[in-house]
């Protein structure tokens, strides 16, 4: 009887010095996992008519536009769409559209050229990336979303022309960060 006594004793204590020991508490906030070198080697410039890795109708589909137009394709490619306005709003809604991709550059650079040119930033993440949107309405709603991409940086820009932009009857915030978000997803 004395013979278990001692082992249970034994091995109560051995358990309390593996717990304590072994046991710690580590400070600071947990933070969403990323990383630096995503999509290194990727090119997202203009390749078999896609630009972004997006084809003309998926930003058309993306964006809910009746008519799309890209004038020009490359590392910046530029589009123009409509869409239909609301029953009560007359003429369409015209959106301007801009992706441009930096093959060197950083999502620093960015954020102080959007900040020198007076944009209200706000960070965000897409697709478990570290992103910001820059909103910046002067000649209508004006907002991009950038993200890093590998050694560079990815950046969609909407703006929505005239009043309908600044009667709200679109949020180009939230158009960039969808197009931001498809362009990550997408895959060669």
């Amino acid at each position: 009887m004395r013979r278990c006594v001692v082992q249970a004793a034994a091995v109560a204590v051995t358990a309390v010095v593996t717990v304590a020991g072994c046991s710690h508490t580590i400070g600071g906030t947990a933070q969403r996992a990323s990383s630096d070198t995503v999509h290194a080697e990727r090119s997202f410039g203009y390749v078999d008519d896609r630009c972004g890795l997006l084809v003309d109708s998926t930003v058309q589909e993306i964006l809910g536009a009746d008519n799309v137009v890209r004038p020009y394709s490359g590392a910046v490619c530029q589009y123009v769409l409509s869409r239909a306005a609301a029953p009560d709003a007359g003429s369409p809604v015209m959106l301007d559209v801009t992706f441009s991709w930096f093959e060197k550059g950083s999502l620093q650079r960015e954020r102080a050229l959007a900040q020198s040119r007076d944009a209200r930033l706000t960070d965000t993440v897409v697709e478990r990336q570290q992103a910001f949107l820059a909103r910046r309405d002067v000649t209508g709603a004006a907002c991009s979303a950038t993200s890093a991409a590998g050694s560079g940086v990815i950046s969609w820009w909407v703006q929505v022309r005239g009043a309908a932009g600044r009667a709200g009857q679109a949020d180009p915030c939230r158009d960039a960060k969808k197009l931001l978000s498809a362009t990550l997803q997408s895959e060669l």
